[in-house]
């Protein structure tokens, strides 16, 4: 559809008909193209597409005939709409340059530009912007503002499997340099012009003004790097190896050079784009291979469901079967792909990027650097062993390789978590040098019944004795400065820490009992935590049973936060939770129904 149906017809279409000297866009020249199957509503792609053809062409030829101080005057004030009206002059030097990699890099640039700009027009007369560019393109309220006509154009364009869907064959690494046509370029960026037209109209008659959302600040990149700055020496290997590694596809290298070009030239978005794509073109080829699965390496039809990042970076296969490509890349190749592109938690760089939520101009380089390095380690997984070896002489790739294969996750949530306990660990752990009251003072307002109290202490105690069988000998056994973990780094020095807690005597009562308690927590959500992949699963009345005890637990901090506040000042009542909060602690433990408890189980069983 994208390299043959447009070319069909080979009338001759006036560029008169479609585009005044002034750059008003004829609007009716375009939408009578789109064509609707006789059965009912819906569009006939195959036929608007053939139909669409002659008028791209008219249009690229217009815009050849343009210097750029001319396109500048005359479509300049219609891009104001999209927010980044400084993007698409470039894009007109990439049409002009007739470099297909740097058009294909246009027209992703300039689809995730106008999906952004399409979810601020929404938000005009609508609530929720939808995520999907395919949802919004179908929505009403965009038809409202746009007229349905016009809509139905860009469903031909970018909305939908059946139509061109220039946006996700790009944006998903399917398409090869030289099979995505210009005209459609150069349709796209006169759309663009032409919407914003119809936007002034719109918003002259309403009194409406867009509001543009603010961009995204990617979160936790300091996190992430893991790599170095790549190198001149780095640039150099990944330029030696890609015309020789499997993972590049022949057809795409045109990308990869680009993607170095631009990195070179200090230009970090368009580096980041072009490496995603690829990354998901090379990685769904041994994706296909060691799934034994050789009919989902390139289709992008519309007719099947494409094979992107969600696929391939799934446990299993849509079959049931497991996915073998794990196995093949390492966990630690994995944990990488996930950080940086799927984690709620991370950056998410390619959703972002792909949905225009991103400055480009201010991408940051390191993680653009973090992108090549992990780029170079894929291309020499794919390498013969001579080429590897000869490339293993370089003490830099030696580095990169070890520092790869030692990766682990920053932004999985029992990283999330092991990061939120420690960190609350080292919190409690500073109580003991607060300034507190003389013990003489403390005990002149202590209440007469300290019973309650003293019952919290006894249960810390007896919990803590059980929950010390549940520590891994291999953490009982290390220095406490030395933890021989990372997942158990609160271990044993926090048992010791709490020991010493209990001991304090210059504490008033409710923090003598509170910090040992609050230890006893986080040391509960370690081994919890510890204990999780190693749980084959639970059945669901047990998970449910499970989630309302860790909801039970997460209540108390809750309430305990309010009750022990300047504003409430509650410490004696915040005893009175701990101790129903231990209670229940025990009660569930004694069910052995923790994770410590499964793991265990699961553990002995397959020895057995």
């Amino acid at each position: 559809m994208i390299c043959k149906l447009g070319f069909e017809v080979q009338e001759h279409c006036a560029v008169s008909s479609v585009v005044s000297d002034k750059g008003e866009v004829h609007w009716e020249a375009v939408t009578k193209c789109v064509k609707c199957v006789e059965t009912g509503c819906d569009l006939d792609y195959r036929d608007s597409v053939r139909l669409l053809g002659p008028v791209c062409d008219a249009v690229q030829l217009h815009f050849f005939s343009l210097t750029k101080g001319q396109f500048e005057t005359r479509y300049a004030p219609w891009f104001q709409w999209t927010g980044v009206p400084q993007l698409f002059p470039e894009i007109f030097d990439s049409l002009k340059s007739l470099q297909s990699p740097a058009i294909s890099l246009s027209l992703m640039k300039l689809t995730s530009c106008l999906e952004r700009a399409l979810g601020d027009v929404f938000l005009l007369v609508g609530k929720e912007c939808p995520f999907l560019l395919r949802d919004l393109l179908a929505s009403v309220e965009l038809a409202q503002v746009f007229g349905q006509p016009v809509m139905s154009v860009l469903k031909v364009f970018l909305g939908s499997p059946r139509g061109l869907n220039l946006r996700n064959v790009l944006w998903h690494g399917f398409a090869s340099p030289q099979e995505v046509p210009p005209k459609y370029c150069s349709m796209l960026l006169l759309l663009t012009a032409g919407l914003g037209q119809l936007l002034k109209s719109f918003l002259q008659q309403s009194t409406l003004r867009v509001t543009h959302r603010p961009l995204v600040v990617l979160r936790n990149v300091e996190d992430l790097l893991v790599f170095p700055d790549v190198t001149d020496e780095i640039l150099s290997v990944l330029e030696g190896v890609m015309a020789r590694s499997s993972f590049v596809l022949k057809v795409m290298l045109p990308y990869w050079e680009t993607a170095v070009a631009r990195f070179q030239a200090g230009r970090f978005a368009d580096c980041a784009i072009l490496l995603l794509t690829q990354l998901e073109a090379g990685l769904r080829n041994i994706f296909a291979k060691v799934n034994q699965c050789p009919r989902r390496l390139l289709t992008a039809e519309s007719t099947a469901f494409y094979t992107t990042f969600d696929e391939i970076l799934a446990k299993h296969l849509d079959d049931g079967k497991i996915n073998q490509l794990p196995l093949f890349l390492g966990e630690p190749a994995m944990e990488f792909l996930w950080d940086f592109l799927n984690h709620q938690e991370g950056p998410r760089i390619r959703d972002h990027l792909s949905h225009g939520e991103i400055s480009l101009a201010d991408f940051p380089k390191e993680v653009t650097s973090q992108l090549l390095a992990f780029s170079v380690v894929l291309l020499l997984r794919c390498v013969d062993a001579k080429l590897l070896a000869l490339c293993k002489e370089s003490a830099a790739v030696r580095s990169l390789l070890s520092l790869a294969e030692g990766y682990s996750s920053h932004c999985h949530p029992a990283s999330q978590l092991r990061k939120q306990v420690l960190s609350c660990e080292e919190s409690v752990r500073i109580w003991p040098l607060l300034p507190l009251p003389e013990e003489t003072s403390w005990k002149a307002t202590r209440q007469e019944d300290d019973s309650e109290a003293d019952a919290c202490s006894s249960l810390t105690a007896k919990i803590l004795e059980e929950l010390r069988q549940h520590v891994p000998e291999q953490c009982v056994c290390a220095d406490s400065q030395h933890p021989a973990t990372e997942q158990l780094h609160i271990g044993v020095p926090m048992m010791r820490r709490m020991r010493a807690c209990s001991r304090l005597c210059s504490c008033v009562p409710s923090m003598r009992l509170l910090s040992p308690v609050l230890y006893l927590l986080l040391l509960l959500v370690a081994l919890e935590l510890l204990s999780i992949h190693s749980v084959l699963g639970k059945k669901a009345p047990e998970y449910q049973h499970y989630l309302r005890f860790l909801k039970s637990i997460l209540q108390y901090t809750e309430n305990l936060a309010v009750y022990t506040s300047p504003e409430k000042n509650k410490w004696h009542d915040a005893i009175s939770l701990t101790q129903t909060v231990l209670l229940k602690i025990w009660t569930f433990y004694e069910k052995k129904q923790m994770l410590m408890h499964l793991a265990k189980k699961c553990t002995s069983e397959v020895t057995l």
